[in-house]
């Protein structure tokens, strides 16, 4: 068992900031890329801090850092789509995730039903207007709520963990049977 390290409130100032970033790296994570238009080109960034919310009303959440141009972007519009990347999908999410360039030049996109872009070979997109914005730290937490939804591949998601890209691998049947927890449909 892992030692316990234990920090009291009044001490969170203290966090090393790498130790923080290691041990939250544990938390496998989506990759997503959110995009939207300023009405004159499409903008976009790779985000990994992207949830579902709430099914009644149908809500997401993503957390862009404050300092980040294409979120005040996003913020101005009032619109914006998250793209689910697929495993195959990691140039993509390295294209997004740099600063700089026309990121929309090595990819093919179409416009969702806001005329946000929703990037070719995706797992799926999600379409949404800007519901709330809530301050945090050094990000916003973003609440959007949902008007749109794409088909879902049966393609493998691309995930980050520990540093890196990853997959998921299939769960046999009857290892899901073991699961004390309900299957992944009854989570949200």
């Amino acid at each position: 068992m892992t030692p316990v390290t234990e920090v009291s409130s009044d001490s969170a100032a203290e966090i090393d900031p790498a130790r923080f970033r290691s041990v939250l790296g544990h938390f496998c994570t989506g990759v997503a890329v959110v995009t939207g238009h300023d009405g004159t080109a499409p903008v976009g960034f790779a985000c990994q801090s992207f949830a579902a919310l709430s099914l009644d009303p149908p809500l997401v959440l993503f957390c862009p850092a404050k300092t980040s141009r294409t979120w005040a972007v996003l913020a101005e519009s009032g619109r914006f789509a998250v793209n689910v990347l697929a495993e195959h999908q990691e140039d993509v999410s390295a294209v997004f995730g740099a600063r700089g360039a026309d990121k929309f030049a090595s990819v093919d996109w179409a416009p969702a039903p806001s005329g946000s872009p929703l990037l070719a070979g995706a797992l799926t997109w999600i379409d949404c207007t800007l519901e709330a914005v809530h301050e945090a730290g050094d990000h916003y937490v973003i609440v959007g709520r949902v008007t749109a939804l794409g088909e879902p591949s049966d393609d493998r998601p691309l995930l980050f963990h520990r540093g890196r890209y990853t997959v998921t691998e299939p769960v046999t049947d009857a290892l899901a049977a073991l699961m004390p927890w309900p299957r992944p449909d009854d989570w949200l």
